[in-house]
């Protein structure tokens, strides 16, 4: 196959492409502080479900953990739910987020006796626009995921603040001083 000549079946308009590196879109994550909060309306424990619209007026915390009832997992939900009364008195609602399926939600809501709404997102919409759904690797295996993350939602609907690569260990205590800060 011969190489085509430079400019050949080029408009004059055409730009050229640019590299999928350099792109916006390719970026890891879309989400910055200042920028709104995207919209979502998912499936949640009990049958219901939760929209960002619905904490319209009041600030919004949302956990992403990768899934449900695995120790990690188990850890920060338990110590979202421990500061749940806390985050209320600063008029903040929490919400926690993953892959797994409503019924599993239930179940680990159940199991833990766990007081915050825990939202369901099977298809990856919201955990692609929060720019939470990514590589991974686990025992030099690659594979795609949920990054826990945790973002923090003003009444307005504009992000105030992200925690990535999140540590467990005393995040949700660190949340609740971020939020009593405002």
């Amino acid at each position: 196959m011969k190489p085509a000549k430079p400019g050949a079946g080029d408009s004059p308009t055409r730009k050229p492409l640019v590299e999928k590196a350099d792109a916006p879109a390719a970026r890891k994550s879309p989400l910055a502080e200042g920028t709104k909060a995207p919209a979502f309306r998912l499936p949640r424990d009990g049958g219901s479900t939760a929209s960002l619209s619905d904490y319209s007026g009041r600030k919004l915390v949302l956990f992403f953990y990768p899934r449900a009832d695995t120790p990690g997992c188990t850890k920060e939900a338990i110590d979202f739910t421990r500061l749940a009364n806390a985050f209320a008195e600063s008029q903040t609602a929490v919400l926690g987020v993953s892959a797994d399926p409503p019924k599993a939600q239930e179940a680990f809501r159940d199991k833990h006796e766990l007081s915050i709404p825990l939202v369901s997102d099977q298809k990856h919409e919201m955990l692609e626009a929060y720019g939470v759904w990514g590589e991974k690797s686990m025992y030099g295996k690659i594979f795609h995921g949920i990054l826990r993350t945790t973002v923090l939602i003003g009444a307005d609907g504009r992000i105030i603040r992200i925690w990535r690569n999140v540590r467990v260990d005393g995040h949700a205590d660190e949340v609740l001083a971020a939020v009593r800060a405002l």
